[in-house]
């Protein structure tokens, strides 16, 4: 099959959301835990977070478009920290339901029955149930005029993770944590392993 710009452009929306989401293949499944000032908890999945650095350890993300409330965002914003939470097989109809548009002052832990856990006087909450959680720390957001979306930059704080999936070498063996993956916008699957390969030389 062949899709040239014309006919991806007279797709109707939801089919070419699912097409175009779906080309760049597996992606993480994260949880966003946020709260605001007042307090109130926010947790949202995010397909879209990204290594961005080791020294010093930073991560990005792609937040959609301002021109809806985003409560994730607007937290982040307002506090300057948040937590990513990986998607597990355990959690992960639990975090699909986190995308549902819920009122500001109904929290997504609450709804989908995920539990806040807080760690080491952090400021925004983790989810209890995620097996690979870490506390960031916002340096860095630029609005993206290309398309209105926001590219989030943030330090990595603190880590927390299961001993049995850290090797020697500080590779995470996500697999033994039953980590899922995203492809397109509401497609999950588990991984295998097929190998790790030793450093690429001439």
């Amino acid at each position: 099959m062949h899709f040239s710009k014309d006919r991806i452009n007279t797709l109707d929306s939801r089919t070419r959301a699912h097409f175009i989401n779906s080309l760049s293949g597996f992606k993480s499944a994260n949880l966003i835990g946020t709260q605001d000032g007042q307090g109130h908890t926010n947790l949202s999945i995010v397909s879209s977070v990204f290594h961005l650095g080791a020294t010093p350890a930073l991560v990005g993300m792609i937040i959609r478009p301002h021109c809806v409330p985003r409560h994730t965002f607007e937290n982040i914003l307002q506090t300057g920290f948040y937590t990513i939470n990986q998607v597990n097989q355990a959690i992960y109809s639990q975090a699909h339901q986190t995308s549902a548009r819920y009122d500001k002052q109904q929290s997504e832990f609450d709804m989908t029955g995920l539990t806040t856990e807080y760690l080491d006087d952090f400021k925004a909450p983790f989810v209890k149930q995620s097996q690979l959680k870490y506390s960031v720390k916002l340096v860095e957001h630029q609005h993206l005029a290309v398309n209105g979306t926001e590219l989030v930059i943030g330090e990595i704080i603190d880590v927390y993770v299961d001993e049995n999936a850290v090797k020697a070498d500080g590779f995470i063996d996500l697999h033994a944590i039953d980590t899922v993956a995203i492809s397109g916008l509401d497609s999950y699957h588990t991984t295998t392993q097929l190998a790790r390969l030793p450093y690429a030389k001439k």
